[in-house]
């Protein structure tokens, strides 16, 4: 979680310094002066301030002038925004703590380790302790076809085992079919996530039969609903992968959000 706060910082700096250098690029080519809006009852009036006491009114000819001198203005607004940003971005990059509070643990000895108690747990124990969390998953029916991952679960389609075996081998830790409640009623989300950086809750559903009119009706449409109004938002904290008997699964499709959703 705090090399991700670390590389968010890092990013946000270099994204904050090139855009300072496009704006100050950009504003060489600026006319000379600023406008003063004025809003009158019949709408806004725009004034060329020649000094700090004469304006002269533009008119709708001149509309092009007060497009580029506004357009100055904001553009030095987020300027100054910019350079007051990095300014203090720099100043938490230059001294930067060489150890946080949730890396102490890690600098104990053995010993001490074995004794102490953190009170903020590392990623690594957080990992294990919420997947330690024991939970029922939904129960197989009879004759129901066997698909086991390479964690050694039982899942209910290839798709599915392939998309656990790309979550494992991408160090996602993960629940298939853990139960949660959603609108007063219980239902199995195919994975839950936990996304280690900012330790958030995800779900992911696989939805296998897309063109089938029923299951679309009750497991796409119905259920994405629920998860709407429950709070949980595609994109935000739900994913969904798709295929159908004419569209296979695509893995490609996967690894995106792992790389750039789930990590």
């Amino acid at each position: 979680m705090i090399n991700q706060l670390r590389n968010d910082i890092q990013s946000r700096y270099e994204l904050l310094t090139e855009l300072i250098k496009q704006i100050e690029k950009k504003l060489k080519n600026y006319p000379e002066g600023r406008i003063n809006v004025k809003h009158h009852q019949y709408g806004d009036y725009y004034y060329l301030v020649n000094s700090q006491t004469s304006e002269k009114y533009l008119h709708k000819e001149d509309l092009k002038l007060a497009t580029e001198l506004l357009q100055k203005s904001y553009l030095n607004k987020v300027l100054i925004a910019s350079k007051k940003e990095v300014l203090a971005l720099k100043r938490y990059l230059d001294c930067k703590p060489s150890t946080v509070a949730e890396e102490v643990f890690d600098t104990l000895s053995d010993g001490r380790k074995k004794l102490v108690k953190p009170i903020v747990p590392t990623d690594e124990q957080y990992v294990r302790e919420w997947l330690a969390i024991p939970y029922t998953p939904k129960e197989f029916e009879e004759g129901t076809p066997v698909f086991p991952t390479r964690k050694g679960e039982r899942v209910r389609s290839k798709s599915e085992m392939i998309i656990a075996d790309r979550l494992l081998a991408n160090g996602i830790p993960y629940k298939y079919e853990c139960p949660i409640l959603v609108k007063r009623k219980i239902i199995h989300p195919d994975f839950t996530l936990l996304r280690v950086s900012d330790r958030k809750i995800l779900y992911l559903e696989h939805c296998g039969k897309a063109d089938n009119p029923e299951y679309a009706e009750k497991r796409i449409v119905k259920r994405i609903n629920d998860y709407n109004q429950a709070g949980i938002i595609q994109g935000d904290n739900l994913f969904l992968t798709f295929e159908s008997s004419t569209t296979p699964f695509d893995v490609r499709v996967l690894d995106k959000m792992i790389n750039q959703c789930f990590k």
